[in-house]
């Protein structure tokens, strides 16, 4: 995988620290959320845990590293236009969609249409680890968002999931 190529003002160590000016802190907000959400894209980063280290939030080179307060509020921001949410109570993981649900869901019936997978059956670990969807956006989907995915084409009729005897034996049933 290619490096990530970081925006101008990633070594700008102002845009590391809450700024108080109001309009510059909206430019530092939006300036962050679309970093955030093309950086997760491009490494396929699905949650980001605030009690661990994101390589995101830290400038070793300007010696720079984002405080508590500034990614809550960054990811807060994404949470307010429906690109992340909060996975707990505490507000310590924040799912990341770089993509909606919905366009994964659509995501899934293209790839199900492209292989002739309709009337087929897959397991939900072989979506996201498969050999069949190796190389392609599905591979390594997250499975809270897999699932979510599997039950919208579910609500359209294209997809059944349902459950084997193991309790991570989960699969899903196309059709056309």
């Amino acid at each position: 995988m290619e490096q990530f190529k970081m925006p101008y003002f990633y070594n700008y160590p102002p845009y590391f620290t809450l700024q108080p000016v109001k309009d510059t802190r909206e430019k530092q907000i939006q300036l962050w959320k679309e970093l955030i959400l093309k950086y997760c894209k491009h490494y396929k980063v699905f949650v980001i845990n605030l009690d661990e280290d994101f390589p995101l939030f830290v400038n070793s080179a300007i010696e720079r590293k984002l405080s508590h307060e500034a990614r809550e509020l960054f990811l807060g921001a994404l949470i307010a236009e429906g690109k992340a949410e909060w996975l707990d109570k505490a507000h310590r993981k924040c799912l990341i969609l770089w993509r909606s649900v919905t366009d994964w869901a659509n995501l899934i019936l293209e790839f199900v249409k492209e292989y002739g997978f309709e009337e087929g059956v897959m397991t939900l670990e072989e979506i996201r680890t498969g050999d069949e969807t190796r190389g392609t956006d599905l591979a390594g989907i997250d499975k809270t968002v897999l699932v979510r995915a599997l039950k919208i084409l579910e609500q359209k009729g294209k997809a059944a999931m349902f459950k084997g005897t193991a309790a991570d034996d989960e699969g899903v049933k196309f059709s056309a």
